[in-house]
C-alpha cells in the first residue's frame, strides 16, 4: 500500500498480515483525489475517515494537507497500526479511535469538513449511513460526505446526493 500524492507521496505503509480490510485501490484513490482536488481548500479541512482499516484513506488526506484528520475503527489492530505508523510519519494531526463507527457517529457533536466512509461493502446497515450522518451533528454545515462502497449500492435517490464516480470496482457516493 503506498500514499499516492502530497506530503507523503510514495511512502509505502505495511500493514501487518490477517487484518480484516479492504483497502481503497491507489487507481480509485488517485480518481476520488482529482474529484476533490478542485473541491476541497485541504489546508482549512478537519476530515473523519469512518471504518478506516489500514488508515489509507486517513494517510491519504493527511497527506495532501487536511489540518486534522480522525481515524475510526473497531479493530484493535488496525487503530495500533494507524497509530504506530502516524508516529512514524510524525503526523501529530492523526488521531484513530477505537470505536464503533455507528456508536461514534450517534455520541460525537465535533464538526467535520469532510466525511469519508469506506464500511464492509455487504454491511447490513450500509443504505442508512447517509441518514445517519446527516441526523448527527459530525458534518459542518458546507460539509461533504463520501460513501465507498460497492456497484449495488444505489444513493442517486436521497435528497443530499450530488454524483457518483466509480473507478474499477470501487465506486463512491457523494452528499452534501
Amino acid at each position: 500500500m503506498r500514499i499516492v500524492s502530497g506530503k507523503y507521496k510514495g511512502r509505502r505503509i505495511h500493514p501487518p498480515a490477517g487484518l480484516p480490510v479492504r483497502p481503497t485501490t491507489d487507481f480509485a484513490k488517485e480518481g476520488l483525489f482529482n474529484v476533490l482536488t478542485n473541491r476541497i481548500d485541504w489546508e482549512e479541512t478537519r476530515v473523519l475517515d469512518l471504518f478506516t482499516g489500514t488508515g489509507s484513506m486517513a494517510f491519504e488526506f493527511l497527506s495532501r494537507g487536511a489540518v486534522a484528520v480522525t481515524a475510526v475503527d473497531a479493530n484493535f489492530r488496525c487503530v495500533e497500526f494507524i497509530r504506530r505508523t502516524a508516529a512514524e510519519l510524525g503526523a501529530a494531526n492523526l488521531q484513530a479511535v477505537r470505536s464503533n463507527c455507528f456508536v461514534f457517529i450517534r455520541q460525537m457533536a465535533v464538526g467535520y469538513d469532510l466525511i469519508f466512509a469506506d464500511p464492509p461493502y455487504d454491511m447490513d446497515e450500509l443504505a442508512t449511513l447517509p441518514d445517519l450522518i446527516f441526523a448527527s451533528a459530525l458534518l459542518n454545515p458546507d460539509g461533504m460526505f463520501i460513501l465507498e462502497h460497492s456497484a449495488t449500492g444505489r444513493f442517486e435517490n436521497h435528497p443530499r446526493f450530488v454524483m457518483h464516480r466509480h473507478y474499477g470496482s470501487v465506486n463512491f457516493s457523494f452528499f452534501t
